[in-house]
């Protein structure tokens, strides 16, 4: 019996069911008979009898009494006795002892010796000798020995997934664990290259995974939970969550934390992330400073963000001076910020470069948005561009702008698409301002529209109420900017709609503009009302389009008060109109209100 395989197993590898206390009683007594026939036969001369009698009393850790049974038995040429005699001197501190009894067990044959005499080796620096004992041991299909020689030549860089392999498919749940773990890698680079093995191998990761988290292994587990969850199987990730908390795990409790506030359990939440919290997790406690910020406790979630700094976590730092800012603190917010970003948090650099630019250092904020940038930050890479476009350094800003658009920033693919609109680059124009319209930028979306709009061949005329036609792509993105509130697309939505004939959805739109604010909403609803017949409701929209300077408009009164005979009115109008313009609007208002003057004068 090759006791230093088992021991090893038991105290590495095994997980135990515990026993009912009859079964416990029933396994001491047939142990106990056991050791009395193995004793009656080692003393009348049985090699094999000793041999397993001094197996037994070492795993009792009865040490003295087993040492003279497992002596005689090695000297009677037992190789599972050499390698228990060695355990049990490596035990007692006589290492070298021990590695010479285990070389003898070895070449005998033995592979929890080889496995032991690799180990020993290794400890000492030697590791050829540790690699040939321990391959030996490997080949022979010992578990524990291919595992410490995968171990071996993982810390060497020299290819261990064969022997984790090895070990993991005879159940080592360690090495399960760490094969996942290189197959994640493997696959990770393979995504890199474009390979098309990623899938498979992630795939089997997650087979690994789940052998090792069966057989306890909280980190597995931990990492099975993740893939579930970003897989969407939210319920059986929250079981390995949950398994691996049990088992210590605090990343595991601070993601069960999270799963649980996601489904608006938030108080469950709130103990997950405590317990992860008090065993060191930093963004636990990051999570409840959050909590007990929302909650109006600005005092208890500081307490946490600083117990997150203390964790070595710099969203804490982040978070408080975020807290600091909130409540006006100025001068904290700046320092908290800058020891984050000085931590390399490139959103503290990227907010401290704000705070500073925001009290009027824009030297001070250039270097901290070049910072955070260069770290990665999409939103830095966009304030630099606003602050060297507010310098006129317009080839520097549409660099940075250029940046954060290929990183998906939104506003940024927008001031692009303006810049090559101005160089009367169109195609490139409309490729950033697709952009920008399709991640919700309502003026991407006007702007996008006038490019389409005047590729489009002139449309025909049409009369009020003639059935309306297919709308073209530009008049679905007029719309969509519409829709979000933009009012010269919705001033352009409703012209689009009167020139199809449809009066109800112009008026709509005209309405919604005017109310808006915008003074071309508003002459062209009084247009419309006019022309159907409601020149009273078109003249109160008039004149709030001429109160915002729409030249027109009061020209339009002008002619409303002339007709109806209000002659100082009409006069008072034209004024408003000839000052207000343009050129030909003020000729005909000027013409209007010397008529007007004669007349009155008259």
């Amino acid at each position: 019996m090759d006791v230093m395989g088992d021991k090893a197993t038991l105290f590495e590898t095994g997980r135990f069911v515990q026993p009912s206390r009859q079964d416990e009683a029933e396994e001491v007594a047939d142990d106990a008979a056991e050791e009395v026939r193995r004793r009656l036969a080692a003393e009348a001369g049985d090699i094999e009898a000793m041999s397993v009698l001094g197996a037994m009393l070492l795993r009792r850790d009865d040490l003295d009494g087993a040492e003279p049974h497992l002596r005689a038995a090695t000297a009677a040429g037992d190789r599972a006795a050499a390698n228990n005699l060695g355990v049990l001197l490596h035990q007692r501190g006589y290492a070298d002892e021990a590695a010479g009894w285990w070389r003898i067990a070895a070449v005998a044959g033995s592979a929890a010796a080889a496995h032991a005499l690799g180990r020993h080796h290794r400890e000492r620096g030697d590791e050829p000798a540790a690699e040939y004992w321990l391959r030996q041991s490997a080949e022979q299909g010992h578990t524990l020995g291919a595992y410490a020689l995968a171990d071996l030549l993982e810390h060497r860089g020299d290819g261990a997934e064969r022997w984790l392999r090895a070990a993991a498919e005879r159940g080592h749940r360690e090495a399960a664990y760490r094969l996942a773990r290189a197959l994640d890698h493997r696959a990770a680079a393979e995504e890199e290259t474009g390979a098309d093995d990623g899938a498979s191998l992630l795939e089997e990761a997650e087979q690994w995974y789940r052998q090792a988290a069966a057989r306890g292994h909280r980190r597995a587990a931990l990492h099975l939970g993740a893939i579930l969850e970003k897989r969407g199987e939210l319920k059986e990730a929250g079981r390995w969550y949950l398994t691996s908390a049990k088992d210590g795990e605090a990343r595991a409790a601070c993601a069960l934390g999270f799963l649980l506030r996601d489904a608006g359990d938030t108080e469950s939440a709130a103990v997950w992330w405590l317990r992860a919290a008090q065993d060191g997790d930093g963004n636990a406690a990051n999570a409840l400073g959050a909590l007990h910020a929302e909650r109006g406790e600005p005092q208890t979630a500081e307490r946490w963000y600083r117990a997150a700094m203390d964790a070595g976590d710099d969203n804490g730092a982040y978070n408080l001076a975020l807290l600091c800012a909130e409540q006006g603190r100025t001068a904290q917010a700046e320092q908290w910020y800058r020891r984050a970003a000085y931590a390399g948090h490139r959103e503290a650099a990227n907010a401290l470069a704000i705070l500073l630019l925001q009290g009027g250092d824009a030297a001070g904020a250039e270097p901290w948005f070049s910072k955070a940038a260069e770290a990665g930050s999409v939103d830095a890479a966009f304030n630099l561009g606003i602050l060297f476009a507010g310098r006129g350094e317009e080839p520097v800003a549409l660099r940075w702008y250029e940046r954060a658009a290929a990183a998906g920033h939104t506003e940024a693919a927008l001031q692009v698409g303006i810049a090559r609109l101005r160089d009367g680059d169109e195609p490139e124009a409309e490729r950033y301002l697709r952009c920008a319209a399709g991640g919700g930028s309502a003026e991407a979306a006007y702007r996008l529209a006038t490019v389409l709009d005047a590729r489009r061949p002139p449309a025909p005329a049409h009369e009020l109420g003639e059935s309306v036609h297919e709308k073209t792509e530009c008049e679905e993105w007029y719309e969509r900017a519409a829709g979000q509130g933009h009012r010269r697309a919705q001033v352009r939505v409703g012209m689009l709609a009167a020139a199809r004939g449809d009066v109800v959805e112009a008026a709509r739109w005209y309405r919604r503009a005017a109310e808006a604010g915008s003074r071309n909403g508003a002459f062209n609803l009084g247009l419309l009302l006019a022309r159907e017949g409601s020149e009273p409701e078109a003249a109160v929209w008039w004149t709030r389009a001429a109160d915002a300077g729409h030249g027109r408009a009061a020209l339009r009164l002008a002619l409303v008060y002339a007709r109806r005979g209000e002659l100082a009115e009409g006069q008072r109008w034209a004024d408003r109109a000839v000052s207000l313009g343009p050129v030909e609007v003020a000729e005909r208002a000027a013409r209007l209100r010397d008529a007007l003057r004669q007349e009155l004068s008259a």
